[in-house]
């Protein structure tokens, strides 16, 4: 539009998009100081940016929460060449995390247009009253837990690394907890098999030796050229004795074995349900708990502060924002 002592440069496609965002008219604005057009392009901004901020911290929240489980978190960060258990990235929960993210992220953009045009000017001055604030207390309700949502996921991705070394340790002790619950229930009784066929095995070597022995005497005494009928019974008893011994406990030892191949068999699988168990720590609630732990509450709520500013931002800048042409060009177009 021109006119003889003001001419408006001429807004981008960028700069109307960002109107939108502000839920600011494009015709006022079109019509309006240079000024307007810029305050309303920022709002936007920032409400666009929250909502791009939004849609990937959902995002990565949505695939924190339902991708594949390590018992060693720390695998994770490793190549296949490292670590052959490792666990890539997984493309179901991935495509899904985009959806929901570009759900979740249009959400709080809708949600944050809203509370940008539902606040009015208040008293069109810079200062901000107290009936003005007590008018904006909802939205900004809304702004904060909006802000909560969205720092959480991010704050956790930022302090990631050192997470993980918690996590690990978490993991590792959890395992170790549940093997030695395992071995109290099974290592008296696979300790008792082995000490039954240890038994048995020291008497059937002596049987062994014993038949050794006689084997021995008659041989000794048949190269004497004797008769040898006492050497001869001894060594056939021995040798009964030995075979009579194996025929007996051969099922003993099979028992005993399988029983024992069991139980190893039972803690083996005690053992993978512990790494299982042990991989569920790697939860959400979990990381958001060790990034409280790990960057201090300080920090933490610094973190949570500087998104609820970025947040409630707009609603506090709407506050303190004078009336200009834009206003009076509004009341016209209500008035009309």
């Amino acid at each position: 539009m021109k006119r003889d002592y003001y001419e408006l440069p001429k807004s981008g496609s960028i700069m109307r998009f960002l109107w939108k965002c502000a839920g600011g008219d494009r015709y006022l604005l079109e019509r309006a100081t240079y000024s307007d057009q810029i305050k309303y392009m920022c709002l936007g901004g920032i409400v666009f940016a929250t909502g791009v901020m939004a849609g990937l911290a959902g995002g990565y929240a949505f695939y924190t929460i339902f991708s594949p489980k390590a018992s060693d978190v720390l695998d994770k960060t490793k190549t296949v060449i490292e670590n052959p258990n490792y666990i890539p990235l997984d493309i179901p929960t991935l495509l899904m995390s985009i959806v929901f993210g570009l759900i979740w992220g249009l959400i709080i953009f809708n949600i944050d247009r809203f509370i940008v045009t539902s606040t009015g000017k208040g008293d069109g001055t810079e200062k901000i009253t107290w009936d003005e604030l007590k008018g904006a207390i909802p939205r900004i309700l809304m702004g904060a837990i909006i802000a909560i949502t969205i720092s959480k996921p991010i704050e956790i991705r930022m302090f990631q690394t050192e997470i993980n070394v918690e996590l690990y340790k978490l993991q590792k002790a959890e395992e170790l907890k549940m093997k030695e619950a395992t071995s109290k229930i099974s290592s008296p009784e696979i300790e008792r098999i082995n000490k039954d066929l240890k038994n048995i095995d020291e008497l059937f070597n002596e049987l062994i030796k014993n038949e050794g022995i006689a084997r021995k005497d008659l041989r000794d005494c048949l190269m004497q050229n004797k008769p040898c009928p006492q050497n001869r019974a001894l060594y056939e008893e021995a040798k009964k004795a030995k075979l009579d011994f194996e025929i007996e406990n051969k099922p003993k030892i099979a028992a005993l074995e399988a029983k024992k191949i069991e139980l190893q068999g039972g803690k083996e699988e005690i053992e993978q349900v512990s790494q299982r168990v042990a991989s569920g720590l790697d939860g959400l609630s979990q990381r958001i708990q060790l990034a409280h732990k790990v960057a201090g509450t300080w920090i933490s709520i610094f973190i949570t502060l500087l998104f609820m500013a970025i947040e409630l931002t707009p609603v506090f800048f709407k506050l303190m924002l004078i009336k200009s042409p834009y206003d009076y060009l509004a009341e016209n177009r209500d008035d009309l």
